[in-house]
């Protein structure tokens, strides 16, 4: 008998959804205040650049987050299975040879 944790469920697509249209305004928001902010051409690419950095930065980020969650849930799987083979092969009432 093993008494493995489910995997964990993926978000819903409401919450997909709810993040993708979240990104688009904000990223949209402030697109458009760089484009109307009443300073010169290099004031407004510069921050442009700044928001395309910030931006692939946190998909970057994001994807580091995942990519050791997802290691780690691997490394745990391994464990857990480890401890249900000894777990399995244990016999409490065997005699001990000596």
């Amino acid at each position: 008998m093993t008494n493995s944790t489910p995997p964990a469920q993926p978000g819903t697509t409401a919450f997909f959804l709810q993040a993708a249209i979240s990104f688009a305004v904000s990223s949209t928001g402030v697109a458009a205040g760089v484009v109307y902010l009443p300073v010169s051409a290099w004031v407004r690419a510069f921050l442009a650049l700044g928001l395309l950095y910030v931006i692939t930065s946190t998909f970057t980020l994001a994807k580091c987050i995942r990519d050791r969650q997802e290691s780690q849930a691997v490394t745990s799987r391994v464990e857990q299975a480890r401890l249900d083979k000894l777990l399995a092969e244990h016999d409490p009432y065997a005699t001990p040879s000596l």
